[in-house]
């Protein structure tokens, strides 16, 4: 059984559809990465795994669970956690504060689980008391991304985690991620830096103009066809 099944889903916004037809599973202990021109639904199609934008069509298996019509609170109670690109932290509320809300199902376990997150991002040690909006891009995403594993989740998926982020950041950001990664996290990633993904990730997807046209390993793209696929020259990767 897969930890996920996506069934060709067609998902967008109003009547406009974006995603059209893309199916995935993914194993647990995965780390999968979705990559894709600006525009090619990369951010739809993972949104639609949470019900966060409108489907018309498919299904989502969540542990054999088909979750495409629950809630989104709910989805994240069976296991799924996202981090968005925008808007990922409360910004008027501390850093503690932030991990006490995404940890707010675990009860009396929760000064343990916060102990855990922190073991892996420890730069927000020292920034507990601090308001979220103070703090550098670099720390917000880092602290929606450990606000995110508050929850225990089987299965995170990210949306563009390096956007804004100075190269630096962005190498410790996913350094983090590879922990979380090994330590049993299943890990779903959509990025505009492919070379990056191909250093992290251990399977690709790519979607151009809504549809999947590779999935396979990183050593498997062809870096020609890929610059097609972006520039609208082709797709046959």
């Amino acid at each position: 059984m897969y930890l996920l099944d996506v069934q060709n889903i067609v998902a967008g916004y109003g009547k406009i559809q974006i995603v059209q037809g893309v199916s995935l599973t993914i194993e647990t202990g995965e780390f999968v990465g979705v990559i894709g021109p600006n525009g090619a639904g990369k951010s739809t199609f993972v949104k639609a795994l949470f019900g966060l934008v409108d489907l018309f069509d498919g299904r989502v298996v969540f542990k054999g669970l088909d979750v495409t019509r629950m809630q989104t609170e709910i989805r994240i109670k069976h296991g799924m956690g996202f981090v968005p690109q925008l808007d990922n932290v409360f910004q008027d509320l501390s850093v503690s504060e932030n991990l006490e809300v995404g940890g707010v199902n675990a009860n009396e376990k929760r000064t343990s689980f916060i102990e855990e997150v922190l073991d892996i991002f420890p730069e927000l040690r020292p920034k507990l008391k601090e308001k979220a909006k103070y703090l550098s891009g670099g720390e917000k995403q880092m602290l929606a991304i450990a606000r995110a594993l508050m929850a225990k989740p089987n299965l995170l998926v990210l949306d563009e985690p390096s956007a804004g982020l100075s190269p630096l950041v962005v190498e410790r950001v996913f350094d983090r991620l590879r922990i979380i990664n090994e330590k049993g996290v299943t890990l779903l990633v959509v990025e505009q830096n492919v070379k990056r993904l191909e250093r992290y990730a251990e399977r690709l997807v790519v979607l151009v103009q809504g549809k999947k046209v590779f999935e396979g390993s990183p050593n498997q793209i062809d870096a020609d066809a890929l610059i097609s696929a972006y520039f609208g020259r082709g797709v046959n990767i």
